[in-house]
């Protein structure tokens, strides 16, 4: 796809400048329903609406745990969506991104002329009259999202959340805070962050991703350069940080009215981030024995040491994401002791280089982690972090490819992010929101055939049954076993621990 057709920028209700916010929402009275409330981001929604006096209810395709919660929070959940789902007196019909056009509810509410809001439009909607905070980022949204709503927590901050992914530390993926703060991720799938309306904003970083969308890395720049341009003036408290070292950070901050900084592992960011060996002076009062070796990351605000903290996960991924926590942490008024206590204390996230456990194999044990990497950048980083900070025998890895657009506009740079793995396994591409024609472009033995071609083992097995009978075949002492996708990859690594 070229820059002219480049899909054009999808104009909603609330994408207005933010010279010109609308008013405070005034919920107060007014009946929300939501469809797909079980979702992570959809029952936090609908949790921190109805502490802005609305009545809410919802639907859902079933009662997970998730509606089972709302249910005895006195949420009324319907377990079917038709259109008889939609209460006579509703004033806002609010759905999830994987709710189309032509679902029953919608089409009801359009009969009935009830307002139809997006996820992401009423979350910045409930942003106005807060101090929202948007973390923004082709990759560590959730878990820079999760470091810092849980130092706020630690700190006494009591901030409300919404995270998309679960945190138990934190209480899971929402929380109701009696502050005006509002921790949110900010994506950038459709263009939604564009109807944010933050006061504190993050950009972590910026990649090639969603290209079904964007069709072009420029428009993807372009796309994150409107969202900054959402904050506001500095004197309002407007406030950017984003990444010093990528190659589109001028292009993204041109013309801003807000205060900027950049943060990195470079030395010239304003804030620079290390990660590396104790030394005599890093020996944090309170830390346990046990992490008395592990590696400390120091944060310097112009060459001024401001903070050190034992790293709460492997990698300078997560030293730089938890780095980015603690700066809009202490931006919002913690001090800088207690978020370096607080994020020592961080028990990390579903998903993120998370360890299941070990399976006895043998004479020796093998280690089992499952991550949600599911962008060539994500796996590379993700393999080279578990490699450094496990040192395994062989590090195993059991990729499921997430969307075949996605696949298909990376193929190149996938196949290259594995070049830490000794093998890797990869099952059918995960299908979702692609097209039928999309689905029949490529598949996950395209992407093995490259893999093998830059001389690693790899091989395409299906179903996941099939993979894990080859993991009890191939898996020695000492190995590392990684699940990594945004599917349902994971329940191959809990399969395999459970035999």
């Amino acid at each position: 796809m070229t820059a002219a057709q480049t899909p054009p920028r999808q104009k909603t209700m609330d994408a207005a400048a933010p010279s010109t916010r609308p008013a405070t929402p005034d919920l107060a009275g007014k009946h929300l329903h939501f469809v797909g409330i079980g979702g992570c981001g959809m029952s936090g929604l609908a949790r921190i609406a109805r502490k802005s006096g609305a009545l809410c209810t919802g639907s859902d395709m079933s009662a997970s745990p998730t509606v089972l919660s709302l249910q005895r929070e006195g949420f009324e959940v319907a377990t079917e969506q038709t259109a008889r789902s939609v209460p006579g007196a509703c004033d806002i019909l609010v759905i999830s991104a994987a709710i189309k056009a032509d679902h029953p509810e919608v089409l009801e509410a359009q009969r009935r002329g009830v307002t139809v809001l997006k996820y992401a439009q009423m979350l910045g909607r409930l942003m106005i009259g807060r101090t929202g905070v948007a973390v923004s980022g082709t990759h560590g949204k959730s878990s820079t999202t999760s470091m810092l709503s849980h130092i706020l927590i630690e700190c006494g901050l009591d901030p409300s959340f919404i995270v998309g992914a679960t945190c138990r530390q934190i209480g899971g993926g929402s929380r109701t805070g009696a502050s005006e703060v509002l921790v949110a991720e900010a994506c950038e799938f459709d263009r939604s962050f564009h109807s944010f309306y933050p006061t504190l904003s993050v950009i972590l970083n910026v990649e090639e991703d969603h290209m079904e969308i964007y069709g072009t890395l420029d428009a993807v720049v372009e796309s994150f350069r409107v969202f900054a341009q959402r904050l506001p003036d500095a004197a309002q408290g407007g406030f950017l940080l984003i990444n010093h070292d990528m190659p589109h950070r001028l292009t993204i901050t041109a013309g801003l009215n807000c205060a900027i900084e950049t943060i990195g592992l470079s030395s010239q960011a304003d804030w620079h981030v290390e990660l590396g060996r104790q030394r005599a002076a890093d020996r944090i009062p309170g830390i346990a024995d046990a992490l008395s070796n592990a590696p400390v990351v120091r944060l310097y605000h112009k060459d001024e040491l401001v903070a050190r903290w034992v790293s709460p996960m492997p990698g300078e991924h997560m030293a730089y994401n938890a780095a980015a926590a603690a700066i809009l942490a202490n931006r919002l008024g913690a001090k800088w002791e207690e978020i370096a206590a607080a994020l020592a204390r961080f028990q990390g996230l579903d998903r993120r280089m998370q360890l299941l456990g070990k399976r006895k194999v043998g004479r020796g044990f093998v280690t089992v982690v499952d991550d949600y990497g599911h962008h060539p950048t994500e796996v590379d980083t993700t393999l080279r972090a578990l490699r450094r900070h496990y040192k395994p025998h062989r590090l195993i890895c059991v990729f499921q490819p997430h969307q075949h657009s996605r696949t298909r506009f990376l193929m190149e740079q996938f196949a290259q992010s594995f070049s830490e793995a000794d093998i890797t396994i990869v099952p059918d591409i995960y299908f979702v929101r692609d097209s039928e024609k999309e689905r029949h472009a490529v598949s996950a033995g395209d992407l093995v055939d490259r893999i093998r071609q830059r001389g690693k083992q790899a091989m395409h097995l299906y179903p996941f049954d099939a993979i894990v009978e080859q993991l009890q075949v191939i898996a020695r002492p000492g190995d590392l076993v990684v699940s990594m996708g945004a599917g349902d990859v994971h329940k191959i690594a809990e399969a395999f621990l459970a035999l």
